[in-house]
Order: structure tokens, then sequence, then C-alpha cells
């Protein structure tokens, strides 16, 4: 039998996050919930989780100090942020610290699980794919581990990073399309987001500023296109 995925909960109003893990449970999912940042993080360290949903704003610890603590320890788990306030500068900032996906208050519980599973199923799909190195000019990107290699250096990625500059690699010298790349991340593609990803192509950037070949470039009103070297090495077996 396929084991539940168990979901870390952090929101303080009290009736909302008992509505929330009761139709998690009802979905079939495993959830705890936990009323503020400070008992999030104690449960988190004790609990082995699959994905977090918190909220941003809650006594104690806020959602945003929460996810920096628990991408210490795990740098992978998906995390969505729950927020009251559609402010840009709160969803940036969540992007920033490396979330999976922020959900604006009031939303639809469907809304909730339907994102949740797209993140799982994204998750699940990069453990399949069968492309897990690149090498892009003097770099190594393995995306299993979502770290970048050179040669005197290894940088550990977002899970955010990772996907985009995977999507990137498999599109070299070719364009990435940014609605396909939104959507393929993201999941939507409103306005958001696409500032989000902005903040992560700056990232990838400075990531691999010190191979002068390589470049990630602009294509005015459709995408991105990696610019490197070609290399025609083989993978060993």
């Amino acid at each position: 039998m396929e084991e539940k995925v168990k979901i870390l909960l952090c929101e303080d109003d009290e009736n909302l996050g008992m509505l929330l893990r009761e139709f998690l449970q009802a979905k079939g999912f495993n959830a705890d919930l936990c009323s503020d940042g400070d008992k999030g993080y104690k449960e988190f360290l004790k609990g082995k989780y699959d994905l977090c949903v918190l909220d941003v704003m809650m006594p104690k610890k806020d959602g945003f100090t929460l996810a920096q603590e628990i991408r210490n320890v795990n740098s992978e788990i998906p995390i969505i942020f729950l927020t009251a306030k559609n402010l840009k500068e709160d969803i940036l900032e969540g992007f920033k610290l490396g979330a999976d996906d922020y959900i604006t208050k009031p939303f639809s519980m469907e809304e909730l699980v339907f994102r949740i599973g797209a993140i799982l199923r994204r998750v699940k799909g990069k453990k399949d794919k069968e492309i897990t190195l690149y090498k892009i000019g003097k770099y190594n990107f393995d995306t299993q581990k979502q770290v970048l290699i050179s040669k005197d250096k290894t940088q550990k990625l977002t899970t955010k990073e990772s996907e985009l500059l995977a999507l990137l690699c498999a599109h070299v010298n070719d364009i990435l399309e940014r609605n396909f790349a939104l959507k393929s991340i993201w999941i939507d593609d409103n306005y958001f987001n696409a500032r989000s990803m902005d903040v992560y192509i700056t990232k990838l950037r400075k990531l691999l500023k010190n191979d002068p070949n390589i470049e990630i470039i602009n294509i005015h009103g459709k995408g991105y296109k990696l610019i490197a070297p070609e290399n025609k090495e083989e993978t060993p077996a």
C-alpha cells in the first residue's frame, strides 16, 4: 500500500486550520496542524514531511522565518505560502526564499489541493526524468542533487532555481518560452509568478557568471535563451 503524503500545516487561525486539516485528510493526505511558527519548526524536526503549507502572518515566528529555518534543514522540501495580503513584495519575498507556490486568502480548498497535487507530480517527475546531469560550459549541473559544480566550487540550488536551470538546459541554445516555463514550474502564468521568474533568472545569471561563454538572454516577447558551448561528451554508464 502506498504511504500517504505527509503535510505540515501551519496556520494561526484555529477555525481555518482545522477546516484545512480535515479537508486534506479527507483527500487522502496526512496533515499535522500547528498554530504558530515555533510549534511548526519543532514539529518539522520531529516528523518526516513531504510538503509544508505555511501561513505568512503567524505569532512567535512568521512563515518566511519558518521557511528559512526549514530550508536550512531540508533544502528540497516543497513549500506553499498562505498569505492574507495580495502584496507583490510579500509574494516576491516568498519566492526569493525558494517557495514553490503561494495562495492568497480567501482561497478555495480545492485549489489548494490542486496546487499540492501539481507540486508533488512535478517533484516525482523530476525524480523520474532520465537526464539528471548537464554540462554547461565549465559547469556540471546535477538536477537530482540540485548542485552546480565548477572546478573550485559546488553551489547548492533551491528547488525553483534547479527546475528553471534544468528547463533552460533542456532547451540550450534555443528559446525557452516564458509561458511554458511559468506553467511547468509555477503552474500559473500570472503577473506575480512572471515577476518571480525574472528574480530567478537574475539569480541563475549570477551563479553562471564565472564562465564568459555562458549567458542567459531575454528574447523580447518570447522568453529566454541559455547560450552555451555545445558539449558532445558522453555520460559514463
